[in-house]
């Protein structure tokens, strides 16, 4: 179950997809809100028998999972793999709403039965932020097979760009942020390039820091050895980097999990990790993985230090694919355990019971959705009402040559006035419902 997206197409999967409502914020934030009221959802959930329910989201996926898990009395799993709290401080200022924010979120993750992680560092996260129950670690899986590609296809992935085979490659692959870690990459580069060593770096991928990014890369003068790809979707090329690079450089404390490192490690490529950060759980340095501090000297000086020595970048490459792999497969078939384990649990009442979603909040939710669903029509209407107008006014131009021009533009003038003076009587009956519904809200928020 996940928000409906303008444009996906759910019969390339091998499984039924159900959507439930969304509003279209991709503009705002990147992706879509989904709001957790969904009759398809509930029916699916009855005419499928389900016997559990597993919600990847602390959020908006997790309020509908436990209206259902209330209404058909079904376990409720939930995985914790972000961590929310820096995501909130960064989208939020206000420290009493970033609050509010957290206390919120906390009250869907207390009401499920069974909490997991995706790592230790996921679990310690959560706990920090005031949860007081059990977690249960759950690493994940990669899709990616245990092997490189071959070298025909790692050659014509990579054609477009200077990598001589003599020359140490390194890689990163994920959003470009710079909480990954990417200035410490870009610091470090810079160190090796004053230093007289020759590399090729590697960054594929997009994100929200992309343009300053690659501003500061030109700024170091590093544009010659430093390359960006641009985001790469197909799991066969993103093979083919990881088969290519010499070693994955990921320096990132704010990734719970690292699943870049376990894909790496399907190419029998090695990682730079931060030692004690999430991904670099069951790392050994020198052994499966290279563990530095969280600065670029210490980034430097690993490098400086692996850069004469390739045997042992692909010695150790091939420990993390034998040590540090998980297949998906292995991933799927440990949670499928698991939930044998949690409707058992559910079944003899050892989860207890959780406080209810109180009716008056959903209520509202409800109410607040239908109001921004009808704006969001009603704003295409006049749109299209506009659109046709001035259609109409460009034709009587193209016609007419005397004073009735005067009353084409005179009318166009007025429908645009009267538009105009609709939407804001839209936007301010928007504003005084919303308020008034703010303040039913805030009894429980």
């Amino acid at each position: 179950m996940t928000p409906q997206v303008p444009g996906t197409d759910d019969s390339i999967y091998g499984f039924p997809v159900v959507r439930y409502p969304s509003i279209d914020t991709r503009k705002m934030i990147g992706y879509v809100t989904g709001y957790p009221f969904s009759p398809e959802a509930a029916h699916m959930v009855e005419s499928e028998k389900v016997s559990l329910l597993h919600t990847h989201c602390p959020v908006t996926s997790c309020l509908l999972a436990r209206q259902l898990a209330e209404a058909y009395r079904l376990p409720l799993v939930l995985t914790w793999h972000t961590k929310y709290d820096i995501d909130i401080a960064n989208a939020v200022k206000s420290k009493v709403l970033q609050e509010g924010a957290l206390q919120a979120l906390l009250r869907n993750v207390n009401a499920c039965d069974e909490i997991w992680t995706v790592s230790k560092g996921a679990g310690e996260n959560l706990k920090s932020i005031g949860y007081e129950g059990d977690y249960i670690v759950m690493p994940n899986g990669v899709d990616l097979p245990r092997e490189k590609v071959s070298e025909d296809f790692i050659s014509e992935v990579t054609a477009a760009y200077d990598l001589p085979s003599d020359v140490p490659c390194f890689l990163f692959i994920g959003r470009l942020m710079w909480y990954k870690g990417l200035r410490i990459i870009l610091d470090a580069l810079k160190s090796l390039d004053s230093a007289g060593l020759d590399y090729r770096m590697i960054f594929v991928g997009g994100g929200g820091d992309e343009k300053e990014v690659r501003e500061y890369t030109n700024e170091l003068g590093l544009a010659g050895r430093v390359f960006f790809t641009g985001p790469v979707s197909d799991r066969e090329k993103l093979r083919a980097w990881y088969s290519r690079a010499d070693l994955f450089l990921f320096p990132s404390t704010f990734d719970t999990n690292g699943l870049v490192v376990r894909e790496a490690a399907a190419s029998d490529t090695a990682s730079v990790i931060i030692e004690g950060s999430c991904a670099s759980e069951g790392v050994t340095d020198g052994r499966n993985g290279f563990l530095i501090e969280e600065n670029a000297d210490s980034l430097a000086a690993k490098l400086r230090e692996l850069c004469d020595h390739s045997g042992k970048m692909a010695e150790v490459g091939r420990c993390a694919g034998d040590e540090l792999y998980i297949s998906w497969e292995d991933a799927v078939a440990n949670a499928y355990d698991r939930y044998g384990a949690v409707i058992d649990n559910y079944r003899r009442g050892l989860y207890g019971r959780h406080d209810p979603l109180r009716g008056s909040f959903m209520q509202s939710q409800g109410e607040l959705m239908q109001i921004l669903g009808e704006a969001e029509a009603a704003g295409k209407a006049l749109i299209h009402d506009f659109n046709e107008t001035q259609a109409e006014v460009e034709s009587s131009l193209r016609s007419i040559r005397n004073k009735a021009i005067v009353d084409v533009i005179t009318a166009q003038y007025e429908a645009k006035e009267g538009i105009r003076s609709l939407g804001k009587e839209i936007k301010e009956t928007i504003k005084e419902t919303g308020e008034d519904l703010w303040e039913k809200l805030d009894r429980y928020l």
